[in-house]
């Protein structure tokens, strides 16, 4: 019997899965032992191969050449990783190993990552699968006892492969057809494009929208307010002299106590998290972007083991994991928590289906902390504000509800109805996870809530006299701009903008745009390829989106279609559909959004030209901006010409520490700030030097060097424009 094999996702996870599997002798790019060797990929070592690899044709973009549909997909090594491909393969082709463990991430691209190399290789005896939620040194062990035989996740590559070629089918010959249609830097994608509608849609209803004038009448009775409404409950009145006159006829009148509700309530739990849902919060309270999340995340999972498997879908655990819920709690009795922790361990975790749900868990549970305790202080400030979120969330999850009673006044004055809502707290349960924080929610208050206060006792029948009418105007707003936090709901359930109702509810049973992995990726994809912006919190779409939108053909648009093609993967991924039936459909679709492109007649019209000519090819240059800086960019994308214009530097403004602009050429560069300051790069070298001592001109033109911005201008485009020269 010969040695196992064992395939990691990272270097990280390989070097903890090797100590634990007694692993002690470094080798090349992997970890020997005397019955494992542990290896790793550095995330995809393998990928499908460039449209140019099938046919000689396709280095140069011509419409003619379109759609390009190869019988076979093919595999490539990545050159970036070529190096530690050839350890892998290496080994995969010894003979002293009798099997191989797949231990990269359990999801559908971890196993996409492991299958890839293991086709590319040549691997052709036994697979296993590690399938864990948590890196702690116990999930792990416990995972090597409960190996699974590999053949029960082929399924879910087959998910993994169609996923991949679908993007490449759609993303790539779209891409082309819409870069050589219009002769601009354009691209569009199954997830990336309907996304971008939903911003570019928002803003045209904010556009359109024409405010209208309104008027409340509010009363105050005995120290609280009571608001009007109308027969259907409506409080708003949109005709001035309505409303006036109803104020009129009021003043001066008592009112009638006709009503007193008092309702006993209780508020459940919260949900415990998933991803989407803690981007959600985490962007909604910390402004935290869904890729800034998703990166804390990873280090949490990966580095400090601290919570389980980040891209999780679900927000339920199963049964056999609430006898793990004690440990857990004892675990993070710390700092903060303790007496929280500690309170719901005396008084037994409170588990029922709102939590402990198997039939809804999938691949992984939801998000929670593991049995490891944390070193607070190791953690740096991004990573305790995710930390405390995923924490408080599990502490409320497995608290009482909220107990409250909820009292409801109305009062009759002239006929007219008017109506006041107060709340008195019973028990506090798992609101007192967060006491003292407020909320952040979503929902903005427009003046058509009635807000909670504390009421008096009052009975029914009595009479309010001593009456104080105030009539209020206003104006309806717009609809707010999306945020990350409401991009990634309307991502998570696209079927609430949907029109059509049967559309809709069957949008319902989809998984939405893109999957809890992927999303953040997409969304951070939009802002580097300049079709849309950040300001503030809101989410902008540019010109180039804008017209983006206008330009793709409306199948792509639509999330109806997308959608359901991941609802189609899920099926995969469950042996329910056939990979093969899906993918013709992908080519289908591939060669008619093709066609609608071409015969396009519309235009595309550059609103960023400077008047400053390429010195290549002559052409007025474009004015782009990046996370880095501003730019000239040639408009001909077969000129490729760039030039950095001002970048933001990691230097702060010594006035009001904002990050400083580096603007200008040679000797004349200087820092610039938003509030008004101004510093020549030779006076920085030399306040720095003079600040720092040991920092030298080595020093300042290493921290220059790292400034630069060596990314693609769009990196949808530039990742595959890199590979192709102009043929002369």
């Amino acid at each position: 019997m010969g040695k196992t094999l064992v395939l990691t996702e990272k270097p990280s996870v390989g070097r903890e899965v090797a100590r634990i599997l007694h692993c002690n002798q470094k080798g090349k790019g992997c970890f020997i032992g005397p019955n494992y060797v542990v290896v790793w990929a550095l995330g995809h070592l393998v990928t499908l191969a460039d449209p140019e690899l099938y046919d000689e044709k396709y280095k140069d973009w011509k419409m003619e050449d379109l759609p390009m549909l190869p019988d076979k997909m093919e595999l490539v090594v990545m050159k970036e990783t070529a190096k530690q491909f050839g350890v892998v393969k290496n080994l995969m082709r010894s003979q002293e190993f009798s099997d191989l463990i797949i231990a990269t991430d359990a999801g559908r691209e971890g196993e996409l990552v492991a299958r890839w190399i293991i086709k590319k290789a040549g691997w052709k005896k036994p697979l296993k699968r590690l399938w864990i939620s948590s890196l702690t040194e116990r999930a792990i062990k416990e995972g090597f006892q409960h190996l699974k035989p590999g053949k029960e996740y082929e399924a879910l590559y087959a998910a993994a492969e169609c996923r991949a070629e679908a993007d490449w089918l759609v993303g790539l010959n779209v891409t082309r057809a819409l870069t050589c249609k219009y002769n601009a830097q354009l691209s569009a994608g199954r997830v990336q494009t309907p996304t971008l509608a939903m911003i570019v849609e928002r803003e045209q209803e904010i556009k359109n929208f024409v405010p209208k004038d309104y008027w409340t009448i509010n009363l105050r009775a005995r120290g609280f307010n009571l608001r009007w409404q109308d027969s259907n409950g409506q409080t708003r009145i949109f005709a001035k002299e309505k409303a006036e006159a109803l104020a009129a006829k009021l003043k001066g009148h008592s009112g009638e106590v006709v009503e007193v509700k008092r309702d006993a309530k209780k508020e459940l739990p919260p949900l415990a998290y998933d991803l989407t849902e803690l981007q959600r919060d985490a962007n909604r309270k910390y402004g935290f972007s869904a890729k800034t999340t998703s990166s804390v995340m990873q280090q949490l999972y990966e580095n400090h083991k601290l919570v389980t498997y980040p891209r999780t879908d679900s927000r339920y655990i199963s049964e056999d994991m609430v006898s793990t819920l004690p440990e857990r709690l004892k675990s993070i009795a710390l700092g903060p928590y303790v007496n929280l922790a500690r309170g719901i361990l005396r008084n037994k975790p409170i588990v029922t289906k709102r939590f402990v749900d198997g039939s809804k868990v999938s691949d992984h549970h939801a998000i929670i902390p593991t049995e490891q305790p944390p070193a607070l202080s190791r953690l740096n400030s991004e990573e305790l504000k995710i930390y405390d979120l995923i924490v408080k969330r599990f502490l409320a999850v497995l608290s009482a509800p909220f107990e409250y009673e909820q009292t409801l006044v109305k009062v009759a004055v002239q006929k007219e109805v008017f109506t006041a809502k107060g709340k008195i707290v019973k028990k506090l349960g798992w609101r007192s996870v967060y006491e003292g924080q407020g909320t952040w929610d979503d929902d903005s208050d427009d003046g058509e809530k009635e807000a909670e206060q504390t009421l008096p006792e009052i009975s029914r029948g009595e009479i309010l006299s001593n009456l104080s009418v105030d009539l209020a105007s206003g104006k309806t707003k717009p609809p707010s701009r999306h945020t990350e936090a409401t991009l990634l709901s309307a991502m998570e359930h696209p079927g609430k903008l949907i029109g059509d109702q049967k559309l809709r509810e069957a949008m319902e049973q989809s998984h939405g745009l893109g999957t809890p992995a992927t999303r953040a990726e997409i969304i951070e994809k939009l802002y580097n390829s300049f079709y849309m912006s950040r300001q503030g919190k809101e989410i902008v779409p540019t010109s180039k989106g804008i017209q983006l939108i206008g330009l793709v053909p409306a199948e792509l648009k639509s999330p109806v279609l997308t959608a359901k093609w991941e609802q189609q993967l899920t099926e995969i991924s469950k042996g329910k559909v056939n990979s093969q039936a899906f993918l013709k459909g992908i080519r289908g679709y591939t060669i008619q959004l093709v066609s609608t492109v071409s015969g396009s007649t519309q235009t595309f019209k550059h609103d960023n030209l400077t008047r400053n000519k390429c010195p290549e090819c002559g052409k007025y240059l474009l004015q782009v901006k990046d996370k880095k800086g501003e730019m000239l960019v040639c408009q001909d994308r077969e000129c490729g010409y760039r030039k950095r214009l001002t970048q933001i530097s990691n230097a702060r403004c010594p006035e009001c520490h904002k990050k400083l602009e580096l603007k200008g050429d040679g000797e004349n560069k200087f820092f610039s700030c938003v509030c008004g300051y101004r510093e020549k790069l030779s006076v920085f070298t030399k306040r720095r030097e003079a600040e720092k001592g040991k920092m030298n001109k080595k020093d300042v033109s290493r921290y220059l060097h790292n400034q630069k911005d060596d990314g693609p201008i769009n990196t949808a485009l530039a990742d595959a424009l890199a590979k192709f020269k102009k043929q002369q």
